[in-house]
């Protein structure tokens, strides 16, 4: 029995329903707009099904489609949103720094191992909390380097920002998600790592 025929459009949802969400609302962020990312990607799916070649698997293939509603998105609200200015102060005083030989200060070692929790289930769901926690342009833009993989060049066209204030956004929401994980990451055993 070939692919098509183990996974017809009319099993999608059961099948790959949970974890496309799940890739969709890490990135977006947003439970409504992931949840419509995913109903999109099964239409696109299921109109261009005639094309599938099955050289990928169906969920994999679903997830291309889903990637590119999801940059969609992004691209979109990031139109919508206004990044502060205020911001530029701080990589101003950065950069003074730099130019008279300050070093600057090296973050602080993680409380526990994030390659380790990284494989866990319970740590996404902290995880998942702790991005809903930024503010959008922050998210915007972790979700759209970190996440999607995206250029500085790309993230300043779409966000209308220029390099420094990606570089200010960035390790602005690195530090947050890095203390919100901290903060409430305990192991699956219970203990606080």
């Amino acid at each position: 029995m070939n692919d098509k025929l183990l996974h017809d459009p009319e099993s999608w949802l059961d099948e790959h329903g949970d974890y496309l969400f799940r890739y969709a609302y890490v990135r977006l962020r947003n439970r409504a707009a992931a949840e419509d990312a995913v109903q999109e990607t099964f239409l696109a799916g299921i109109k261009a099904y005639d094309r599938y070649d099955e050289k990928t698997p169906v969920r994999y293939w679903l997830r291309g489609i889903l990637h590119h509603k999801v940059v969609d998105y992004i691209r979109k609200a990031a139109r919508e949103i206004a990044v502060d200015d205020s911001e530029d102060h701080e990589i101003l005083d950065r950069f003074k720094y730099k130019a008279f030989g300050i070093p600057s200060q090296q973050p602080a070692p993680w409380k526990f191992d994030p390659k380790h929790a990284y494989e866990q289930k319970e740590f996404w769901e902290i995880f998942y909390r702790c991005m809903a926690g930024l503010k959008e342009s922050m998210g915007l833009a972790f979700t759209m380097r970190e996440l999607e993989g995206l250029s500085t060049e790309e993230i300043c066209k779409e966000l209308r920002i220029k390099p420094n204030n990606l570089w200010v956004l960035l390790h602005r929401a690195r530090a947050q998600l890095k203390e919100c994980l901290e903060a409430h990451w305990i192991t699956p055993e219970g203990t606080e790592q």
